[in-house]
């Protein structure tokens, strides 16, 4: 696991969920399993508590949190196409060792190369 350089010794991730009607919701948090349950629960964000259950199907990883803020923004006004193209690279990249989808310590879509 990465170690954060924000001073909070977490990571940050930006989420995509898939609601059970099919609709995608974006988040961000510190802890993936515990946000999952709570949108499960119906403790989460208030657009996930009719459409559960809900399955993660993305993320990304950050170590600064204003990184992870960021990255939500952005792929909040992202199309559900863009959007699902996330999805799909991720998909037929494989899945990382934690057996969620996603990137560890990628999408930094602000630094430049």
């Amino acid at each position: 696991m990465m170690d954060s350089r924000d001073g909070t010794g977490k990571m940050h991730y930006v989420y995509l969920l898939k609601c059970s009607d099919g609709t995608l919701y974006c988040g961000w948090t510190t802890d993936l399993e515990k946000r999952l349950e709570a949108h499960n629960a119906g403790t989460g964000a208030k657009y996930t508590r009719s459409r559960r259950p809900v399955e993660m199907v993305y993320h990304e990883a950050f170590e600064e949190k204003t990184d992870a803020l960021r990255r939500e923004w952005a792929v909040k006004r992202m199309s559900r196409k863009q959007k699902l193209g996330l999805i799909e690279k991720d998909d037929n990249d494989g899945r990382k060792e934690d057996g969620l989808p996603g990137r560890e310590g990628e999408g930094n879509v602000f630094q430049k190369k």
